[in-house]
């Protein structure tokens, strides 16, 4: 079997799409390590620095500034260069002011959207799933791999509203018609529309919505559907003035 890489690199034609490398270059790059997100939902912190943001001409300069704490994920010092970040983080390097957040364009590929400093005091993460734990209270599984303990009661398909680096709940975005839904997954990803119905199956078939928007509307998977707002966005989107 041919060797697609290892435990740090990986060939470049496998590489997931959202990745901005030309796979034509160089035979191998960088591999995410283990972290919040998996490998082909996330982009290597060294690749943010060197190919997007282009602070770093190279790895070793990336390096350099993450061994200095300059770049913070979700308020947090990251020194790993194959630190994965992923689909809605909070990116802040304070020591050049600039803050992004990070999202997906119409072809699912991660992109960094600019920020004001207050809003990266605070992220979105989607309940995934909840149990029961000891003493009666649930533990939330959200989306990037984080978990929350409360006593609140919160249904899967709602999103919090984050305080960062904390990770407490401020608030909460439920998941019902009604609410603004940003698509994550399918052929409508990154639209934006309001749900207009949510249907819950019965079966093994995945649970559906249907979303309202300007030109018309559409069915999608319930869960492509992160929703982020009621009457309006609660975060700046791409495309926004």
């Amino acid at each position: 079997m041919a060797n697609m890489g290892s435990r740090k690199h990986l060939k470049r034609f496998k590489a997931p799409k959202m990745w901005p490398i030309n796979i034509k270059e160089e035979t191998w790059t960088t591999k995410t390590s283990a972290g919040p997100h998996a490998l082909y939902e996330s982009i290597p912190l060294v690749m943010v620095l060197r190919d997007i943001l282009g602070l770093a001409a190279n790895s070793r300069e990336a390096k350099i500034i993450l061994n200095n704490g300059d770049v913070l994920v979700d308020g947090i010092a990251r020194k790993d260069h194959r630190f994965p970040v992923g689909f809605m983080d909070v990116i802040s390097i304070p020591k050049i002011n600039k803050y992004y957040r990070v999202l997906q364009d119409y072809k699912g590929r991660l992109v960094l959207h600019e920020i004001e400093e207050k809003d990266s005091t605070f992220k979105l993460a989607k309940v995934l799933n909840k149990t029961t734990i000891k003493g009666g209270k649930t533990q939330l599984n959200l989306q990037g791999g984080r978990n929350v303990i409360t006593e609140d009661d919160y249904k899967t398909g709602d999103v919090l509203l984050l305080n960062i680096p904390e990770q407490t709940i401020a608030d909460v975005i439920k998941c019902e018609e009604g609410s603004l839904g940003l698509i994550t997954g399918g052929k409508h990803i990154s639209e934006i529309g309001k749900i207009s119905e949510i249907t819950v199956t019965q079966s093994s078939k995945s649970n559906t919505a249907l979303i309202e928007t300007e030109e018309g509307s559409f069915l999608t998977l319930a869960k492509y559907v992160f929703v982020i707002g009621q009457d309006k966005p609660v975060i700046s989107l791409l495309g926004d003035d």
